[in-house]
């Protein structure tokens, strides 16, 4: 199969056909149509393609720039709002004493001594036959101020029909039922799911009337609160829960508040993660730290203030590399397609080289110590414009130049400060980026319209060289009837004609 015809070649062609035409061949009315409208709209469709080429790419570009800064101003955030530079890290130097800590945490030293640790409530009732029939009527159960009723009936009023009805009930405050069977019979056990003395478990039973309902009435106890030492009644202790003197129930474990000292100051919690002790810390005990005095140590997280300055170097080394890209010129790439997207485009100019200024200057460091730019933390400005760590460096000024890392990337004067400032300028609504983007969007839709005309057009040539060429094709056709006529009526170079042969009639 042979290559495509060229335009010039195609009207050539059509303009041949016109000339067969009038020597008593058809004309090829679709190609020479085809060839004048093409002549016709094949610029302009050409022009509006590349513009739409040009207009995607440029979007694509700004989207592509749009997510790169938001990267860096996340990145950026940390470092400026001062989570990153107030990192700290929490140990305590015993065993069962652990601390996460977060915002707010300040270092510091902290002597701990654990009395107890929190714990949660269960209890075992009387014994009962395995599949003894316990009564119907009602069980509301309560923890910690919340509660449910569960019905009870034929169903469900064996021991461990009662534990199912508990534990699948979709309102269940908080408490889990099992039943273990001795030598003895089956008994069963309820157990809290949250610790401390607020959550003890009572049990209000509510027979219904009918049947023997000794034995479910047998499930009724109610938790209260003691601080009666259970070893010697003329002594105190910390708030636990009890039952009270009980034959058809028996606490087999009580529950309790964690209690403490920090730094002389007593302390209780509901639970083992104690959040209310050191502003920023939560204190995580198990029973290991029972008994134990032991000192928490608060101290800064180099590592974490590390990382995070590492972070805001890398993404602002990828929004640099990116803008270069975006802006590229490269002669060895054909025509129209050597420079990139946004090369020239003032809104790029304008983001690089406010960001660029903001890195580059230097901030007070307060003090009368004069200014510090990144130079001075160990991170340099490279010649391509990207940021380069000296880790060494980098190291040395967390532990020694507290002072400088927190003038660089504060919130109010620093370099944080003025890079934010820029970036939530170019990234909200109705900024640059928005109304570059909106500008594209709209350029792109002039030209959808355009591309709808230009079809239109060629659809209207079509239509009226059809409508030309298929009427110049008919009279040629009667042309050549009347052509055949009268050389057949007068004759032609080859034959005398009917007239003068003396046929014509």
């Amino acid at each position: 199969m042979g290559g495509p015809v060229s335009m010039s070649d195609a009207i050539k062609s059509a303009g041949q056909s016109l000339i067969n035409g009038s020597t008593g061949k058809n004309t090829d009315v679709p190609a020479l149509v085809a060839a004048l409208v093409n002549s016709r709209v094949a610029g302009l469709n050409a022009a509006n393609t590349a513009k739409q080429k040009i207009s995607t790419s440029q979007l694509t570009a700004v989207g592509s720039l749009k997510s790169v800064l938001s990267l860096l101003q996340s990145a950026l955030t940390t470092l400026s709002d001062g989570t990153a530079l107030s990192a700290v890290t929490a140990k305590a130097d015993g065993k069962g004493i652990t601390a996460t800590a977060g915002k707010g945490a300040a270092p510091g030293s902290y002597a701990i001594q654990v009395t107890n640790i929190a714990t949660s409530q269960s209890l075992t009732s009387g014994s009962f036959g395995t599949k003894e029939a316990l009564g119907t009527g009602t069980l509301k159960l309560s923890v910690g101020g919340a509660s449910m009723s569960i019905k009870i009936d034929s169903s469900n009023n064996t021991p461990t029909g009662i534990a199912a009805a508990i534990n699948s009930a979709s309102g269940n405050p908080g408490v889990s039922a099992t039943v273990i069977t001795g030598t003895d019979g089956a008994h069963l056990v309820l157990h809290s799911s949250s610790t401390g003395v607020a959550n003890g478990i009572s049990v209000e039973v509510t027979p219904s009337g009918s049947g023997d309902n000794t034995g479910l009435s047998k499930l009724s106890v109610n938790s209260t609160t003691s601080t009666v030492d259970p070893a010697d009644p003329a002594k105190t202790v910390a708030p636990y829960t009890t039952i009270g003197a009980s034959n058809n129930w028996r606490q087999t474990a009580a529950g309790k508040d964690a209690l403490l000292t920090v730094a002389g100051t007593q302390v209780s919690s509901a639970n083992n993660s104690v959040t209310s002790a050191i502003a920023g810390l939560s204190i995580n005990l198990t029973s290991e730290s029972v008994g134990t005095t032991q000192t928490l140590n608060v101290t800064s997280d180099a590592s974490a203030q590390q990382t995070s300055i590492k972070a805001f170097v890398t993404a602002y080394n990828n929004f640099i590399n990116m803008a270069a890209s975006l802006t590229s010129f490269d002669k060895s790439q054909p025509k129209g397609a050597q420079g990139g997207p946004l090369l020239g485009d003032s809104m790029m100019n304008t983001v690089r080289n406010s960001l660029a200024g903001a890195i580059s200057k230097g901030v007070p460091t307060g003090g009368g110590a004069g200014q510090a730019n990144l130079g001075s933390i160990g991170v340099s400005l490279q010649p391509d414009g990207t940021l380069k760590i000296d880790e060494t460096a980098l190291g040395a000024a967390l532990t020694n130049k507290p002072g400088t890392i927190n003038a660089l990337f504060n919130s109010t004067t620093g370099i944080g400060a003025t890079m934010n400032s820029s970036l939530t300028t170019f990234l909200k609504k109705g900024g640059i980026l928005d109304t570059k983007t909106t500008s594209l969007n709209k350029d792109l839709d002039n030209i959808k319209v355009q591309g709808t005309k230009l079809d239109a057009y060629a659809t209207q040539l079509t239509n009226s060289y059809n409508a030309q060429f298929t009427a110049l094709n008919t009279l040629m056709a009667h042309m050549s009837n009347n052509s055949s006529y009268l050389t057949a009526l007068f004759g032609g170079a080859n034959s005398a004609g009917a007239l003068a042969s003396g046929k014509g009639g």
